[in-house]
């Protein structure tokens, strides 16, 4: 079996090799969100999926934190609650459903405001606690009769070849129809296959910590554009505490890093315009640099299809990361479906429309990524005039 194989790299865990192995239907490396939904996925029409994931979430993780709230979140499209939905683990999760959403330029009076009455909705979308949900998803994983977990090394090898793709993490190897890599933006698979992929530095670094402030926020996600990029407060299942995402250049996010408490709550009351009320305290804060990554093709193999940060990263200026991956799953679950049930589901050419038009919409919220920072980072008068109105006329 040729081919294009990533250098294996040490392992500290032994999983035994099973002789005669079966060939799965879908092969799924990554068991983070986007990972352990697309196994659901893959395995709802019937067929028999592995997962390949170094480590498995440990319990405790998501209290890790001095409010009790985890520092990562995600913000849920209601087309990503209905996939949950549909494969039946939404009832396990803990979401906060959020009403609204307020968008401002700090240097100017106008208010962008989008509210669930006005769409005849319940809620705009739903914020999900990153720990919580992964055990939550992987205690469905475990007890799924057509799912068969790897875990405990890393992937090290890849290997494809016309009837199926090789992998290997340990001493463990498997053989599958079907490879959905979605094991993030440094991806193992990709790199096997030396798939190329374009990466724009976005010159910033994001600032992620929880905090309690002096009003609730009354299910209101608020994102304060500031000349040095924008604020997002959004709304936890606490009613006084929201999750910061605070996009910054590095030495500005270094110095807010080593604040003290105090003087970090006035900076991000500052700088999130006062919308509420004053910042009392405030959790670990965590920076991490900000770029945007796109695959040249997102079906580099016959048999390969990327999704997730595999495929594409974006800034997180409108929190659309998280549901483009879930968009990758339903589309990879509504080709599936497509499929009799003893079809090859990684057949020649079956993907190859899947990942143009994947390609297509990921290209196309990356170019929109980029176009919204370049116009709110630019402090001049008419650009500062042009967002006003802008926001002004999108309101009416």
């Amino acid at each position: 079996m040729c081919s294009r194989c990533v250098a294996r790299q040490p392992v500290g865990v032994v999983v035994h090799v099973q002789s005669a192995d079966p060939v799965f239907d879908v092969a799924v490396v990554g068991g983070g969100l986007i990972g352990a939904v697309a196994a659901l996925a893959a395995a709802y029409p019937g067929r028999q999926v592995v997962l390949i994931e170094q480590s498995a979430p440990a319990p405790g993780a998501a209290r890790d934190s001095v409010l009790g709230v985890d520092l990562r979140t995600v913000a849920l499209a209601p087309a990503a609650q209905a996939l949950l939905e549909r494969l039946g683990v939404w009832s396990r999760l803990v979401a906060t459903p959020y009403a609204g959403m307020r968008v401002c330029d700090a240097r100017g009076t106008a208010v962008l405001a989008f509210d669930a009455a006005s769409a005849d909705a319940s809620c705009l979308g739903y914020m999900l606690e990153n720990s919580p949900t992964l055990l939550a998803l992987w205690s469905v994983l475990e007890a799924h009769p057509g799912i068969t977990l790897v875990r405990g090394a890393p992937l090290d090898a890849v290997s494809v070849a016309s009837a199926s793709v090789q992998l290997t993490a340990g001493h463990r190897t498997v053989q599958a129809r079907l490879v959905l890599a979605a094991d993030g933006a440094q991806s193992r698979v990709r790199s096997a296959l030396a798939e190329p992929a374009r990466i724009e530095e976005t010159g910033h670094h994001a600032l992620a910590t929880v905090v309690r402030t002096r009003l609730p926020h009354a299910g209101i996600a608020w994102q304060v554009f500031q000349p040095e990029g924008p604020v997002a407060l959004l709304p936890t299942r606490l009613a006084d505490c929201v999750s910061v995402v605070w996009s910054q250049p590095p030495a500005l996010a270094a110095h807010h890093l080593a604040l003290s408490e105090t003087d970090f709550c006035a900076a991000l009351t500052r700088a999130s315009g006062g919308r509420l009320g004053e910042v009392l305290v405030a959790d670990r804060r965590l920076v991490f640099p900000l770029r945007q990554m796109l695959a040249a093709n997102l079906n580099p193999h016959p048999r390969v299809a990327l999704i997730g940060d595999a495929a594409h990263v974006l800034h997180p200026l409108a929190g659309l990361g998280a549901n483009l991956g879930f968009e990758d799953v339903q589309a990879v679950l509504d080709l599936l479906l497509r499929l009799p049930a003893d079809a090859d589901p990684g057949a020649s050419g079956l993907w190859t429309d899947w990942a143009r038009r994947r390609h297509a919409r990921a290209a196309s919220l990356v170019a929109l990524m980029s176009g919204l920072k370049r116009l709110f980072a630019n402090a001049g008068p008419l650009p500062q005039w042009l967002r006003n109105t802008g926001i002004r006329g999108i309101e009416a």
